[in-house]
C-alpha cells in the first residue's frame, strides 16, 4: 500500500469514527433549551472569570515590578558605593536582603566579586531574565540583570541577581484571599445581575403570555402590556401592538370580503335554483317559460361568472403586487376605440367626445383599459335614456388626464367616501334595482393606483358625475 493511499484510508476511517460521534453529540446538545436568562448569566459568569485571570495577572505583574524596581535602586546604590570602595575589599551591603551580585573586570575578565549562590537549572529566561525554578524545593524565582559600568577609569560587568521566592510566597499567600474575595463580589454580581435580567425580561413572558392567548375570536381585545418599560422592549410591544392591529383590521376585512361575496353569490345561485326549478316542472310543456328561464339563467351565470372574476382579481393582487405588463403607448386610441364600444352598447345615451389628445403613457395598456371600461360602465349604468356621457382624454403637461362624467343620477357626500370600499352600493341604488356587486371601482382604483395615478370624484345628487384620472407623465428613456 502506497503512502497515499494509507492517508486516503485514514482519512475514511476518521471520518467513519468522528462523524457519527459529532452528529450524537449535536444531537444531545439540541435536546437542551437553554433560556435567554441562562444564556446572559453564563455569559457573565464568562466574562467575569476571564476579567478575574486579567485582573489577577495584571496585579501580579505590577507587584513583581515594583519589587524589582526596588531592587533596582540597590543595585544602583552598589554600584555608585564601588568608586568610593577603590583599594578596599568590597561586601555586598544588601546579601541578607536577598541581592547577590558577580562583578567582572570588562576588559581582563578578571572576577572581583561573586556571592552568587543560586545557579538557574536552565539557561533559558521565562521573561526579560526571570527565572523559574519550579522543580527546587523552594520553587525559586529569581531575576537576573546584567549591568556594564565605569568607575575609577575602569569598565566592569556585573550580574545583578534578584531573589523575588519570598515575594512571590507573599503575593501566593495573598492571592487567595484576593480570588476567594472576586469570587464573593461575582457571585453577589451574577445574584444581583440575575434579578436585574428576570425583572428586565419580564415583560418578555408577559409578550409570550398574551400572544398564546391570541385567537381569531379575541384579537380585537388582547394586546401586550408593558407599562413602565422605559427600554427597546417596550417598542418591540408597541409595533407588535402595531402588527396586531393591521393583522385585526386585514382579518375583519378577509371576513367581511367573504361575507359580502356570499351574499352576492347567493342571489344569483338563487335565481339560477329558481329557473332550473321552474324548467323541471314547465319547461318541456311551455316554450315561453323555456326560453325565459334559459335567458335568466344565462345572465345570471354570466353575472356570476363576471363577479368571481373580480374576486379572484381583488384577492389576488394589490397595489403592490399587481403584475404588470408596462410598455409605451399612445393613449387617444385606447379612449377613441371605447367611445366607439360605449356607442354601440348604448345607443340610447348622448356620447359625447369633444377633446381627443395625444398623448403617451407608460402602462399596461389592457389593465388601463378595464379601469377606464369600468368608469364607462357606470356611467351609462347610472344614467337615464336621453342623459349625456362625456368621455375626454387630455395631454396637461405631458400628463394624461381622462375624464369620465355623465348627467345621471349622482351620489351623495356619504356615498363618495365610500364608492371605492369593496360591495358598497348605496341604498338609492339598492332601491332602484340597478344591477351590480359594487367590486367595479375597487378594481379600477387598484389598477389606477399601480400606475402611481390618482382618482377625483366630483358629484352631485340627481344632478351627475364626474370621474378624472390623472396618470403623471413619464421620461422616456432615450
Amino acid at each position: 500500500m502506497s503512502w497515499d493511499n494509507f492517508l486516503e484510508f485514514l482519512r475514511k476511517t476518521l471520518v467513519k469514527i468522528i462523524l457519527p460521534i459529532k452528529n450524537k453529540r449535536e444531537k444531545w446538545l439540541s435536546n437542551f433549551r437553554f433560556s435567554i436568562l441562562f444564556r446572559i448569566s453564563l455569559g457573565y459568569i464568562r466574562l467575569l472569570v476571564v476579567y478575574g485571570i486579567v485582573l489577577m495577572a495584571g496585579i501580579f505583574t505590577i507587584y513583581m515590578l515594583a519589587e524589582k524596581e526596588d531592587y533596582n535602586d540597590m543595585a544602583q546604590d552598589i554600584i555608585a558605593s564601588i568608586g568610593e570602595a577603590e583599594g578596599r575589599s568590597f561586601i555586598n551591603p544588601y546579601y541578607m536582603q536577598n541581592l547577590s551580585m558577580k562583578i567582572e573586570d570588562a576588559d581582563t575578565g578578571e572576577e572581583i566579586y561573586n556571592d552568587i549562590a543560586y545557579v538557574p537549572t536552565s539557561d533559558k529566561a521565562f521573561f526579560h531574565g526571570i527565572h523559574f525554578d519550579r522543580k527546587s524545593e523552594r520553587n525559586i524565582l529569581v531575576v537576573n540583570e546584567e549591568k556594564e559600568f565605569t568607575a575609577n577609569g575602569r569598565t566592569y560587568h556585573a550580574t545583578f541577581q534578584y531573589d523575588l521566592t519570598g515575594s512571590y510566597k507573599r503575593f501566593l499567600s495573598m492571592l487567595w484571599k484576593l480570588i476567594i474575595l472576586y469570587a464573593a463580589v461575582t457571585a453577589v454580581v451574577i445574584v444581583k445581575g440575575r434579578k436585574r435580567s428576570e425583572k428586565l425580561f419580564e415583560p418578555l413572558g408577559i409578550m409570550s403570555a398574551t400572544a398564546s392567548r391570541l385567537t381569531a375570536h379575541n384579537l380585537h381585545s388582547e394586546r401586550l402590556n408593558v407599562e413602565g418599560t422605559q427600554n427597546e422592549l417596550k417598542d418591540l410591544a408597541n409595533v407588535i401592538n402595531d402588527m396586531l392591529d393591521r393583522i385585526e383590521t386585514s382579518y375583519e376585512s378577509q371576513k367581511q370580503f367573504v361575507s359580502d361575496a356570499s351574499h352576492e353569490l347567493r342571489t344569483p345561485i338563487a335565481v339560477i335554483q329558481g329557473y332550473a326549478n321552474l324548467l323541471d316542472r314547465w319547461g318541456a310543456q311551455d316554450k315561453e317559460v323555456l326560453e325565459e328561464s334559459i335567458q335568466a339563467i344565462q345572465n345570471e351565470s354570466r353575472s356570476m361568472q363576471d363577479l368571481v372574476d373580480k374576486l379572484l382579481f381583488l384577492s389576488r393582487h394589490d397595489k403592490k403586487t399587481l403584475k404588470l405588463k408596462k410598455t409605451w403607448f399612445n393613449m387617444k386610441p385606447v379612449v377613441e376605440d371605447m367611445v366607439r364600444e360605449t356607442k354601440l352598447v348604448a345607443p340610447d345615451r348622448i356620447i359625447n367626445s369633444s377633446v381627443l389628445e395625444d398623448v403617451t403613457v407608460y402602462g399596461d395598456k389592457q389593465a388601463l383599459k378595464q379601469a377606464i371600461r369600468i368608469f364607462i360602465d357606470n356611467a351609462v349604468k347610472y344614467s337615464r335614456e336621453g342623459d349625456e356621457i362625456n368621455i375626454m382624454c387630455e395631454n396637461r403637461n405631458g400628463d394624461c388626464v381622462i375624464t369620465v362624467s355623465d348627467t345621471g343620477i349622482g351620489m351623495t357626500r356619504k356615498d363618495v367616501e365610500h364608492i371605492f370600499d369593496r360591495f358598497y352600493r348605496s341604498e338609492y341604488v339598492r332601491n332602484q334595482n340597478i344591477s351590480g356587486h359594487g367590486l367595479g371601482l375597487s378594481l379600477a382604483k387598484l389598477i389606477i393606483l399601480a400606475h402611481t395615478g390618482s382618482i377625483k370624484v366630483r358629484t352631485q345628487f340627481t344632478k351627475g358625475t364626474s370621474f378624472t384620472v390623472v396618470l403623471p407623465e413619464r421620461k422616456l428613456l432615450t
